[in-house]
């Protein structure tokens, strides 16, 4: 039978509640006191009951892991670093899919249910409206990969997707690309819009190039397949800028099924830098997101908040990089004759 409380108390010669304040953090004990009950519990091979002390606290440090992205495999290394970090400060993920919720309070009611201390949203598609319904249902909120903002409503860490816009325009139009194309997610996702209003800025500086763009339904491996091959059925650009990694490897697939080649025929590159964009037989030029660090950054404010919840909202930004591989042609060779300017 597993020990119990009583039975640690029994063989330290205290109270139950001494032995319960040992197990409880923050709890008043003496170093004395406390080197007792632990000493007893290690003999009896005793464990608390994570339930039953949830019940004495209040506290159930059950976090939910909210996203809807469950199709793409940049969230299989995103909920692994989340979980992995929670455990590390001694708190429970609890996985929550969003993929076909539409109401806001109804994922309210749902975490509510299992009473969670705070809630992390781990998405760049759910609408803003789901953190902040987190938000005055009295949660702690962090929303992990959201739209940063100047005055944000709850806590975002992200990346710019404006900027990385501009960053892909940069990468295509430095290898000499004079008609390229936008192939993004869901047009209605924040990240899309941004990611294609900063590709459109860029390339407004450059009319001689030819500038389209066109939207995928899903961020999915199938859903870039499907929207390149009918890009390839009529007037394809000459390269891609694939608004997420699994967008663009689809794209490639696409590309393979009409006997065209990368980078010979057509260029992608892609954001993210999931693992699967660096395997041999995709070998994708992308923009990295600092995955890592945001993971890092968000339990950060999780664990600074369910210290002081009121503390204020904060958006904080992560920058991103260019990684050169295999998928775009390289870079425009300066004219014979040219030289640089000096001053």
């Amino acid at each position: 039978m597993p020990k119990t409380l009583k039975d640690v108390a029994i063989r330290a010669g205290v109270s139950r509640s001494a032995v319960s304040r040992t197990f409880t953090d923050g709890a008043s004990v003496s170093d004395k006191m406390r080197r007792r009950v632990l000493k007893a519990a290690a003999e009896l091979g005793y464990s608390p009951n994570a339930l039953a002390s949830s019940l004495t606290t209040g506290r159930t440090k059950l976090i939910g892991l909210v996203s809807n992205n469950f199709h793409n495999p940049i969230f299989l290394e995103v909920f692994d670093r989340f979980t992995r970090a929670l455990q590390e400060k001694d708190l429970r993920p609890l996985l929550v899919n969003l993929s076909d919720e539409t109401d806001p309070a109804s994922s309210v009611r749902m975490l509510r249910q299992y009473s969670v201390d705070g809630v992390v949203v781990a998405s760049s598609t759910l609408p803003p409206g789901f953190s902040k319904a987190f938000r005055d249902a009295g949660m702690p909120v962090v929303h992990a990969f959201g739209r940063p903002t100047s005055s944000p409503e709850v806590h975002v860490v992200g990346i710019d997707n404006i900027e990385s816009g501009r960053m892909a325009a940069r990468t295509l139009i430095a290898r000499g690309y004079s008609d390229v194309g936008f192939l993004g997610g869901p047009e209605t996702a924040t990240s899309t819009q941004d990611r294609l209003h900063g590709f459109l800025a860029e390339m407004a500086n450059h009319p001689n190039i030819r500038v389209r763009h066109s939207f995928a339904d899903a961020y999915s491996f199938e859903a870039g397949r499907r929207e390149m091959l009918r890009l390839l059925a009529d007037d394809p650009a000459q390269a891609y800028f694939g608004g997420d990694d699994v967008l663009s490897i689809g794209a490639l697939s696409a590309i393979g099924e009409c006997n065209l080649t990368v980078p010979g025929d057509i260029g992608i590159i892609g954001l993210n830098d999931m693992e699967m964009a660096a395997w041999q037989n995709i070998n994708l030029t992308t923009i990295r997101q600092p995955i890592r660090h945001i993971v890092a950054s968000s339990i950060e404010l999780m664990t600074e908040m369910l210290k002081d919840p009121d503390r204020l909202p904060e958006s904080r930004i992560f920058a991103c990089e260019i990684v050169e591989r295999g998928t775009l042609r390289p870079l425009k060779a300066p004219e014979a004759g040219a030289t640089l300017a000096s001053g």
